[in-house]
């Protein structure tokens, strides 16, 4: 055999046998860096095999001598992280929501704990920044339909609004003046135009005059002689330019005929009473909180 090893004429080197296109491969041996490097990997990777979790099982993979696991470190940082937040759960959990501001730290905490549940419960209806859409309130102004102050905001989200499964829920029903054939077509377009008047809106001044006195008769008492609103009552007000299902003539005339009843989730038996107190916290500071 050792006759018929064939050397390269320019290197003086043994070559393979393997030839490509004319050109020869030469027998170089590997350089004794490269397979030191090589042989410790093996090594290495043997001993994390006996240290480290490895080796695959019917339940589970080895633990390994040293018990680590990236699980065990996350769980212990979720412990550790939960240690740190039960000091402030618990201030906030003996703290009346209307106290809350009497403290900084309090508050900082529970508005970071306050956004990070509004993320995940409540911008689907009411907007990533708040702002609301057709049926759903803008929490970024200063409208608030059952009082803006942080106690009304708590009752608010601790009971929802319409939500039948609580029986301390908001519950604020108008009437269907038209579906209902409590008023005639006439009437609610007039009452629909001095509406628009009340809000400062154009409007059909003869319509409006005429809409005027069924208001008096049939609106006034919840929503105000001059279309302030009542909180208390959860009626609207309706002299500004915030419009919840839209300020048109014709949104109105459909609204008075046969209103949308929006309904709000009541989250206190959801998520518990102290993180609704962070909601309300966050949600009162967004700006337009009273």
């Amino acid at each position: 055999m050792a006759d018929k090893k064939e050397i390269d004429d320019v290197s003086g080197v043994e070559t393979t046998g393997h030839e490509w296109d004319g050109i020869k491969e030469l027998n170089n041996p590997l350089p004794r860096w490269w397979l030191w490097t090589f042989y410790a990997c093996i090594i290495w990777a043997l001993a994390y095999t006996v240290f480290y979790p490895a080796w695959p099982g019917i339940t589970g993979a080895t633990a390994g001598v040293l018990g680590w696991s990236s699980r065990g470190d996350l769980a212990k940082e979720v412990a550790e992280a939960k240690a740190a937040q039960a000091v402030y759960l618990d201030k906030l959990a003996a703290t009346d929501v209307t106290e809350v501001s009497a403290d900084p730290e309090l508050v900082q905490f529970a508005t970071a704990g306050g956004a990070s549940t509004f993320k995940v419960y409540c911008e689907q209806c009411h907007g990533s920044g708040a702002q609301g859409g057709p049926g759903y309130p803008n929490l970024n102004d200063d409208a608030w339909i059952w009082g803006g102050t942080i106690e009304d905001i708590y009752t608010t989200l601790m009971h929802g609004a319409r939500y039948e499964q609580d029986e301390d829920t908001r519950i604020s029903d108008m009437p269907a003046f038209g579906r209902d054939e409590l008023l005639e077509r006439e009437d609610i377009v007039d009452v629909a135009w001095y509406v628009r008047k009340l809000s400062g809106q154009e409007h059909d001044e003869a319509a409006a005059e005429r809409g005027a006195v069924i208001y008096e008769e049939q609106c006034g008492f919840c929503h105000g002689e001059a279309g302030e609103g009542m909180a208390e009552v959860g009626a609207p007000n309706l002299s500004d330019a915030i419009w919840l299902y839209g300020g048109e003539h014709a949104d109105i005339v459909a609204q008075v005929t046969s209103p949308r009843q929006g309904v709000m989730p009541a989250w206190g038996d959801r998520l518990g009473e102290t993180t609704v107190k962070q909601l309300a916290v966050f949600v009162h500071g967004l700006g337009g909180g009273q």
